[in-house]
C-alpha cells in the first residue's frame, strides 16, 4: 500500500512540472475517492427494516432512513467510508427514548450514489436534509461531525438546538499534511492544491477550521473524543471546545475512534433529554469530563 501511495506522489510531482492545475485536480480527486462504506449483506436487513426513501440532492441519489418517534427529531451524520448502519447502537437508545430519528448515507456511501466525497458536498446534502426534516438535534461522527459544524457556521439553522460531535477532526491543514506525508508529494503540488481549493470552494486549506467556525456557534454542544484516537487527533476536539462557548468535552481513554459503547450513547441520550443542559454545562465554557473504558459514568476531571 505504501508503495502504491508513493507512486501516486511521484506521478503528481512529475505532472506538476507540466501542469500544476492538472496535478492539483488529480490529487484532489484521489483524496476524495471512497473505497469502502457500501452496505454489506450483514447490514442490509437492519437498514431495510427502517422507513427509507431516496432523494435527488446535488446531482446524487441519497438514501435516507427514518425511525419514528414522538419527541424531537435527531439527524445522524456518519463518517468517512461508513454508512447509516454505524448508528445502530445509538438508534436503539434513541428510539427507546422515543426520539424521531433520521439517518442518511452520504454521497458514495451506503446506498447513495457517487464515487467521491468532500466536506462542501457533504454540507450541501446535509443542509437539504436539515431543511426537509427540520431536526432539533444533529449528531455527527468523525468527518460527519466536522461537516456538521462547518454547515452550522454557513447556515445557522435556527431550529437546531443541540449538536453532538464524536471523534471529529478540526483543522483541514492537518488532514492535508497527513495526505502529503503518505503520498510524499512535494510542496509545489501542495501549493497547487491550495490554489485549486481556493478557486473551487472559496477558502484556503488553512482557512478551513471548525475550531474557528464554532466561535459564532450559540447552540448547545457535546463533544466526545478518545485521548488515544489513532484516526483523528484528540487535540482537535480540545481546540473546538476551547472556542465553543457552552460546549462540553467528554474525554475518553481506550474507547477508540468509532465509540459505539453504551456509556457513550447513554451520555448522548442524557444530553438530548436535558432541559437546561444541567451537568453538561456551566456558565461560559463548561468543565471537561472524563469517561474511561472501565467506567460507565462520567466523572469530573
Amino acid at each position: 500500500m505504501k508503495n502504491i501511495a508513493r507512486i501516486y506522489g511521484i506521478y503528481f510531482n512529475l505532472l506538476a512540472l507540466f501542469s500544476k492545475r492538472k496535478a492539483a485536480e488529480k490529487a484532489f480527486q484521489l483524496f476524495c475517492t471512497i473505497r469502502k462504506g457500501r452496505v454489506s449483506e450483514q447490514q442490509e436487513d437492519y437498514l431495510e427494516a427502517a422507513n427509507y426513501e431516496t432523494l435527488e440532492i446535488a446531482d446524487h441519489i441519497i438514501r435516507t432512513y427514518k425511525w419514528n418517534g414522538e419527541k424531537e427529531t435527531v439527524l445522524l451524520v456518519h463518517g468517512w467510508e461508513s454508512n447509516s448502519f454505524r448508528w445502530r447502537n445509538l438508534i436503539t437508545k434513541l428510539t427507546e427514548a422515543n426520539f424521531n430519528v433520521i439517518a442518511f448515507d452520504a454521497p458514495a456511501h451506503g446506498h447513495s450514489s457517487g464515487a467521491h466525497l468532500y466536506v462542501p458536498l457533504y454540507s450541501e446534502v446535509l443542509q437539504h436534509l436539515i431543511e426537509r426534516y427540520r431536526p432539533q438535534m444533529v449528531i455527527g461522527h468523525s468527518v460527519g461531525g466536522m461537516t456538521t459544524l462547518y454547515n452550522e457556521y454557513r447556515h445557522n439553522n435556527l431550529f437546531i438546538e443541540k449538536m453532538v460531535t464524536i471523534a471529529s477532526p478540526s483543522e483541514f491543514y492537518e488532514i492535508m499534511a497527513d495526505y502529503q506525508d503518505i503520498l510524499q508529494f512535494n510542496d509545489t503540488v501542495l501549493s497547487a492544491l491550495d490554489a485549486y481549493i481556493l478557486d473551487r470552494f472559496g477558502f484556503r486549506i488553512r482557512d478551513f477550521s471548525t475550531s474557528e467556525y464554532v466561535r459564532s456557534n450559540t447552540k448547545k454542544g457535546l463533544l466526545f473524543h478518545d485521548r488515544l484516537d489513532k484516526v483523528t487527533p484528540y487535540h482537535a476536539s480540545e481546540k473546538v471546545h476551547a472556542s465553543w462557548e457552552g460546549s462540553q468535552l467528554v474525554s475518553t481513554e481506550g474507547l477508540g475512534h468509532s465509540m459505539h459503547q453504551e456509556e457513550v450513547n447513554n451520555q448522548i441520550i442524557d444530553f438530548l433529554n436535558s432541559e437546561e443542559r444541567g451537568k453538561f454545562t456551566a456558565k461560559g465554557h463548561s468543565a471537561e469530563t472524563s469517561l474511561a473504558s472501565d467506567s460507565p459514568t462520567v466523572k469530573n476531571s
